[in-house]
């Protein structure tokens, strides 16, 4: 039987306080190497993933065991660091982004973790460009933090490109908590709202939700 009971009677699913979602962001602990990248990504206006997605990340990483895995949106280097640590030892990242110089510097927190030259592929340029130019079926992990007009377009390029048994993960799936208002009508939320929406009936696909860090979407292509 579903649910706790109280006399018998079934208790109603208890609402995750403020308080309880901040203990669960910070359950697992960044290390000094992904806050420094974290601060660098103030310098140049980026805004990072938070810990408690960071960590998520990881998990999933580790879950499919994941050896190639390909970024969009790859900032300072934070979201890549967390890849890093559940990803096989001799995996390789390909991170896409828009800006050279937060490239340079998620190469010299990659470098700083003493993660080898081959094991990541920074490329420069429009994040559509490039992963329409990767092979179908061949990445075990897609993140997606890059251009939220865009996450429609990145959802059926992440369809094509994951295998069988892997999975796609949304960064701010929440979008701040507009997504769950639906008096919030921006092209942002309603985009993001729309692809909740694709991937939670996508019979391909096996979903979830997580409240970590303004929204984790993430999904495992059946096989």
């Amino acid at each position: 039987m579903r649910g706790d009971k109280v006399g018998g009677t079934p208790k109603e699913p208890t609402i995750t306080t403020p308080a309880s979602l901040a203990y669960a962001e910070g359950f697992v602990s960044e290390d000094h190497l992904a806050t420094e990248a974290r601060l660098r990504a103030e310098t140049v206006g980026v805004v990072p993933i938070g810990i408690g997605a960071g960590a998520a990340l990881q998990f999933l990483a580790g879950l499919v065991q994941a050896k190639a895995v390909v970024e969009l949106g790859t900032g300072t280097g934070v979201s890549g660091l967390w890849l890093f640590g559940g990803m096989q030892s001799d995996g390789v990242l390909t991170s896409v982004d828009l800006e050279a110089e937060n490239q340079r510097l998620a190469r010299d927190a990659f470098v700083a973790a003493g993660i080898p030259s081959q094991r990541f592929r920074l490329i420069a340029g429009s994040a559509l460009d490039v992963i329409t130019r990767l092979t179908d079926h061949a990445y075990d992990l897609v993140f997606i933090d890059a251009d939220k007009l865009e996450y429609g377009e990145y959802f059926e390029e992440a369809i094509r490109l994951v295998r069988p048994g892997g999975v796609m993960v949304f960064a701010n799936a929440l979008l701040r908590d507009k997504v769950a208002d639906p008096a919030q009508r921006d092209a942002e939320t309603v985009t993001i709202r729309e692809l909740g929406k694709r991937v939670a009936e996508d019979e391909r696909l096996r979903s979830i939700l997580l409240p970590m860090s303004d929204g984790l979407l993430a999904a495992q292509l059946l096989g």
